[in-house]
C-alpha cells in the first residue's frame, strides 16, 4: 500500500545516528543522502521495497511530530521488537506507553514497542506470531 513514509527532523545528523542504529536493527542500510534543489536536507532508507525518509522541512518552520501519527515497523520476532526498542532509547529514543512486550486484544496476539524518535515522531515495532 505505502511507497514511503516521510517524518520531519530538526537535526538531520542526529536523526542519522538514530534511524542508521534503530533500521539497522530491521536489516536497513545507511541511507541516500540527498540536498534537495530548495536547499534542505533529506535521507532515503531503501529496504524491501520501501522507504522511510527524513527531511529538514521545506517551509523553514519546526518540525513536529504527529500528534495521534504511528509509524509502525514490521518485526520478524519478539526479540527483535525488544532489540529495536532497547536500540532507539541508546540512541536518543523515548520509551513511551506500556513496556516491551506481548498484548492479547480483539486483533489477537502481538509483541509491541513504542518510542518517540528524538524529534518526537511516535514509532512502534511490532510482530505477529503465527
Amino acid at each position: 500500500m505505502f511507497n514511503h513514509i516521510m517524518v520531519g527532523s530538526n537535526d538531520i545528523e542526529r536523526s542519522r545516528r538514530f534511524y542508521d542504529a534503530v533500521l539497522g536493527v530491521l536489516g536497513a542500510g545507511p541511507p541516500i543522502s540527498h540536498r534537495a534543489d530548495s536547499g534542505h536536507n533529506r535521507l532515503f532508507y531503501r529496504h524491501d521495497g520501501a522507504t522511510f525518509c527524513i527531511s529538514e522541512p521545506i517551509n523553514g518552520e519546526a518540525a513536529t511530530g504527529a500528534n495521534g501519527g504511528t509509524i509502525g515497523f514490521k518485526c520478524g520476532s519478539a526479540d527483535q521488537v525488544q532489540t529495536f526498542h532497547d536500540t532507539a532509547i541508546a540512541h536518543g529514543g523515548v520509551s513511551i506507553e506500556d513496556p516491551p512486550g506481548e498484548r492479547n486484544g480483539s486483533m489477537g496476539p502481538m509483541h509491541l514497542a513504542y518510542v518517540r524518535d528524538p524529534d518526537g515522531n511516535k514509532l512502534c515495532a511490532v510482530f505477529r506470531p503465527a
